[in-house]
């Protein structure tokens, strides 16, 4: 049976000729990249803040050596590492599941605790900083009573920051329940925080639960 890429003889390999591109469709011919997966359309659960970590995927171009960034990016957007994030990046990164769970514990500094019924992460990253992120996390601190990094006593809000959630165009950026929120100012962020704190608890992992998310642009 012949082969549909023969191998290339001798002479045409000192001639330099192209190696023949393989059939397998988990990555493309250039190297250092990869073909979109399955979630090409996004997460299964519609939850945008999934687009945030493709986009730091896309950035490292999918390379595995790049999963303690994307495991921080991860933390960000979502307050903590849940079992589902990490298998997503499991997927996304081409590793099996036991490798990235072992990282993600090895490292103090990733949690595995869902944050309280309601919480707001605030971007912190340059574009932010220069526009007014550090006025929002002043703000909120005061009004709620809680550092960055804290949930109040009663569990019902948690206040961290990110070091840069990769939308820099809409910032200053802050996600409240899951919703990321573009332009804001220290009064949008609070009164869309009031909002949340007298709404029904955000479900499943204090950050939007299972509900559809959508960016909102103030």
């Amino acid at each position: 049976m012949v082969s549909a890429h023969p191998q290339a003889t001798p002479t045409e390999q000192r001639r330099g000729r192209p190696a023949a591109p393989t059939d397998r469709g988990d990555a493309s011919a250039t190297p250092g990249r990869r073909r979109r997966s399955d979630h090409a359309a996004g997460h299964p659960s519609g939850d945008e803040r999934f687009a945030i970590i493709d986009k730091a995927l896309t950035r490292g171009r999918y390379a595995q050596d790049h999963l303690i960034e994307v495991l921080h990016v991860a933390q960000d957007v979502f307050g903590y590492l849940s079992p589902d994030v990490l298998h997503y990046l499991a997927h996304e990164l081409r590793l099996p599941p036991s490798m990235v769970f072992g990282v993600a514990t090895f490292y103090h500094l990733f949690s595995f605790d869902p944050p309280g019924a309601h919480a707001c992460t605030v971007c912190t990253g340059t574009a932010c900083f220069v526009k007014g992120a550090d006025a929002i996390v002043g703000s909120l601190q005061q009004t709620y009573g809680v550092p960055a990094g804290s949930t109040t006593e009663d569990g019902a809000f948690t206040l961290s920051t990110a070091r840069c959630l990769g939308s820099c165009g809409m910032a200053p950026v802050v996600v409240i329940d899951g919703d990321v929120r573009g332009h804001q100012t220290a009064d949008s962020a609070l009164q869309a925080v009031d909002v949340a704190l007298h709404s029904e608890p955000a479900g499943g992992d204090g950050q939007g639960g299972d509900r559809r998310q959508r960016t909102q642009e103030a």
